[in-house]
């Protein structure tokens, strides 16, 4: 059995479109939206497409007319895209968003799993990271009796077998951080797991941006974020 997880797509349609769906299953892993040009196509692929899907903080953001606590630096572009996304988006899809879960538990190819946007503890806004990485995320993983712990929001890639069970952060389809401009996403089938991440045309979400109705220096950030993979040291 062949599950495909997704997390972080940032409304970045021409990122999405590029992930192949070969597969039993898909899970997303919150944020759908913020950052990028085409929240609504994105939420609507999730809701069809999806057979388990939790809230981020975005998400979160976009439904309660919250602040997502996003990381300072990229603060100014959440903002004024979430603003942006919140006109742009129907009552029907912010609903959607902000209906789906913060945890979800299921069974998947003879496998338990949880899947939480950001950590068990807080599943919408710790950032689990740090070097060494495996302290953290047994500390996260107590008292969970999960055999996979799905999780998202800090947008780099990892899978770590650890004494409580596998932890896997499939990265970010729509938003990388990890120093290369294309969509990140993982498998997992029968046990095994695969770290990907595909090619897909930057340019065409990059004109997208440049059409929309925001400010010239968040237009350039975000820009800049897509075309190196995150933000310049």
């Amino acid at each position: 059995m062949r599950l495909l997880i997704l997390s972080d797509i940032h409304a970045n349609w021409d990122a999405l479109q590029a992930i192949p769906t070969d597969c039993d299953g898909i899970v997303f892993l919150g944020d759908a939206v913020s950052y990028g040009p085409q929240p609504a196509e994105c939420i609507a692929w999730i809701r069809a497409h999806t057979m388990v899907a939790v809230r981020g903080n975005h998400d979160h953001a976009v439904a309660y007319n919250a602040d997502p606590q996003c990381s300072p630096a990229f603060r100014t572009m959440a903002e004024a895209t979430l603003a942006w996304h919140r006109k742009l988006l129907s009552e029907e899809d912010k609903s959607y968003l902000g209906a789906l879960p913060l945890r979800a538990s299921f069974q998947f190819g003879g496998a338990s799993f949880l899947a939480v946007h950001a950590s068990p503890r807080d599943p919408l806004y710790r950032y689990v990271q740090g070097n060494p990485l495996e302290p953290l995320l047994l500390a996260e993983l107590e008292g969970e009796s999960a055999d996979v712990v799905l999780m998202g929001h800090t947008h780099i890639q990892y899978a770590r077998r650890l004494s409580r069970g596998l932890v896997l952060n499939p990265g970010s389809v729509g938003q990388p951080k990890h120093g290369s401009p294309t969509a990140a996403y993982a498998i997992w089938e029968d046990g095994s797991v695969q770290l990907h991440q595909v090619a897909y045309p930057v340019e065409a979400a990059v004109q997208r941006l440049q059409k929309a109705p925001l400010p010239a220096d968040v237009k350039q950030q975000l820009v800049g974020v897509l075309r190196k993979g995150g933000l310049e040291p």
